[in-house]
């Protein structure tokens, strides 16, 4: 009965910090959308803002409402509030440090880095 009380309370506490984002990608990106341009993201825990080039900022709320990972691959969908929804797909195993959001069938949006803008081609170079 411990046990299963103990595991109750697991699930519980997985599913409740299920719904703010994940500290993988939490923090300010850099990123280029799809048309060029180049753009600055910054994920909270159940808000995320898009600066532009001119200054101009744009926030979401949302909450995260899957994770997949495979081969080291990870990617974590999310739910903006007026319900459309995205991905944040880092597709380099074992590096968090690049990524692409996708919208709802795949195609791709934004890159994103930590340290520089980088073009769709970047992320999957050879080293």
């Amino acid at each position: 009965m411990r046990q299963i009380k103990s595991l109750l309370l697991l699930v519980a506490v997985v599913l409740l910090h299920g719904c703010s984002g994940s500290d993988t990608y939490r923090g300010t990106w850099k990123a280029i959308g799809s048309e060029g341009e180049k753009l600055e993201i910054t994920f909270e825990a159940k808000r995320f803002y898009i600066k532009d080039s001119s200054g101009k900022i744009n926030h979401y709320d949302y909450s995260q409402n899957s994770v997949s990972i495979e081969n080291s691959v990870e990617t974590y969908g999310i739910r903006l509030n007026d319900g459309r929804e995205y991905y944040i797909n880092f597709p380099i195993a074992d590096d968090e440090t690049k990524g692409i959001i996708k919208d709802a069938v795949g195609n791709p949006m934004y890159t994103i880095s930590k340290t520089a803008y980088i073009k769709y081609e970047d992320i999957y170079k050879l080293k």
